[in-house]
């Protein structure tokens, strides 16, 4: 019997973003935020007593600043050859796209599987047969797993690989191949990265993404952790999800329908919030409030939304290590603007304009053109993942759907001139 831990996606030290701008956020928390997380792993294999660790690509987020992350990362290895833990790791798109990695001298119980081509480790002790191939570029368009040699006859086979399969949301499509490539070559288990969601593709064999270990931005939401797996007599024993993060990413919806004034909207917000709060686990929460329902507050939302994001940033400071990454407002009206005003008055008229406005849903570079230009120019990753330049045009769409909505606030709040 032994047991081993199938990590992926580390992303050593990379910046957590969506909360830095804020003053009084957990800035060295955010920072430290990937470290701490990889911190709880090491402690979980050597809790756990496991053989060895399995790291299926983007241990690092691409080049370093200085060797800080390597020594940090030799550091937590040594605690492993300590506990004698061996690693086994198939680098990703990202640790590709480093050049320090490609010299930083490894410990001698961590194996860095070639670039060149598929490779395998076999364990006598163990009756264990490793497989995998590390990236050599950052873009990797072939079927590497077509290259993988067949199981060894009577060894638990495992094979390493960095793929998105036949294409994941979000995820470049990087190694691409069918899980039925995979089961053709008769491993036991595959030890899938890349993709930064929990997902079991298959259980015979096993196929697993064992998702990210710590949500680094607002589209990395809920427990993030590794997979803890027994294997018995040949065969696997048990599978396990075990979380590690130490920093939590939500979206928490607050229903305010039945909220008319400013206290009903503050006791609605602080019970959501605290329900979100409960379900951390005691870690540090990072969220994106939605503001949801029919609310008769619609209007007064939208033309006062600075001071109202101020007042509710307040409330969630007030409950301790929550944090709002953005506040949306998702609500409508609670009545029709014809039940607001009528249609032969000249606010009403005016009104009626706002809401007949067609801003298209085209993307926001083609109507301001200069930007296209200026986003050619910048080098990749520069703008934040949610920033309108790159959004999609739904994205764009409501955004603009949100000036709208400001436009008919202010004019419902201050159309009598006041």
């Amino acid at each position: 019997m032994f047991r081993f831990i199938h990590t992926a996606d580390i992303h050593l030290d990379s910046p957590l973003k969506g909360l830095e701008v804020y003053e009084d956020a957990p800035v060295e928390d955010i920072r430290k935020a990937t470290r701490r997380a990889f911190d709880n792993l090491i402690n979980l294999a050597i809790d756990e007593k496991v053989a060895f660790v399995l790291i299926s690509g983007d241990l690092y987020d691409g080049d370093w600043k200085d060797y800080n992350t390597g020594l940090f990362f030799a550091d937590r290895m040594g605690r492993l050859e300590k506990a004698g833990i061996k690693v086994f790791i198939v680098s990703g798109n990202h640790d590709a796209a480093s050049q320090i990695t490609k010299v930083m001298p490894l410990p001698g119980n961590v194996v860095l599987f070639p670039a060149a081509s598929p490779h395998s480790v076999v364990l006598e002790e163990l009756g264990l047969a490793l497989h995998g191939q590390s990236y050599r570029n950052r873009v990797v368009d072939e079927n590497i797993a077509s290259r993988y040699p067949p199981a060894i006859p009577g060894y638990f086979n495992i094979g390493l690989l960095h793929t998105a399969l036949t294409g994941r949301p979000g995820h470049e499509p990087y190694a691409p191949c069918r899980v039925d490539d995979l089961q053709a070559k008769g491993y036991d288990y595959w030890a899938l990265g890349h993709v930064h969601t929990r997902e079991l593709i298959s259980r015979d064999p096993c196929i697993i993404f064992p998702g990210n270990i710590q949500g680094r931005h607002i589209r990395e939401t809920g427990p993030k952790g590794a997979t803890l797996v027994s294997v018995e007599g040949g065969r696997i024993a048990a599978i396990e999800e075990r979380i590690v993060d130490v920093l939590r990413w939500g979206i928490c919806r607050a229903d305010i329908s039945d909220c008319e004034k400013r206290e009903d909207l503050y006791t609605c917000v602080r019970k959501a919030l605290e329900g979100a709060q409960q379900q951390a686990d005691g870690r540090i929460l990072a969220l994106r409030l939605l503001l949801a329902g029919a609310s008769p507050m619609h209007a007064e939302l939208h033309a006062g939304f600075t001071r109202w994001t101020e007042e509710i940033r307040g409330i969630a400071a007030g409950l301790g290590d929550v944090w709002l990454e953005k506040i949306k407002i998702g609500t409508s009206r609670k009545i029709s603007l014809e039940e607001l005003v009528g249609d032969d008055t000249p606010l009403g008229g005016l009104l009626q304009a706002i809401e007949n406005l067609d801003f298209g849903a085209g993307e926001l570079s083609s109507l301001l053109p200069e930007f296209a230009g200026l986003m050619s120019k910048l080098p990749p990753g520069i703008l934040d993942p949610e920033s309108v330049l790159q959004n999609s045009a739904a994205q764009q769409s409501e955004l603009l759907e949100e000036v709208r909505e400001l436009l008919v606030a202010k004019l419902l709040l201050h159309g009598d001139g006041s």
